[in-house]
């Protein structure tokens, strides 16, 4: 949970400075990259219930 609030908190502040600083929307792509990421990982563990498999 806390890597995927991370990685949404990352791909914000990146978003961010692409939008707004001039010449580096670059920036803008690779937060929308890994918010992408951070949305499958969010998938997965969701489907499976979020719980670690017992030994």
């Amino acid at each position: 949970m806390a890597l995927v609030l991370l990685l949404i908190i990352v791909a914000l502040v990146l978003g961010i400075l692409g939008v707004v600083v001039k010449g580096v929307l670059y920036l803008l792509f690779i937060g929308v990259v890994v918010l992408a990421v951070a949305m499958t990982i969010s998938a997965v563990r969701f489907r499976h219930g979020g719980r670690r498999p017992s030994r």
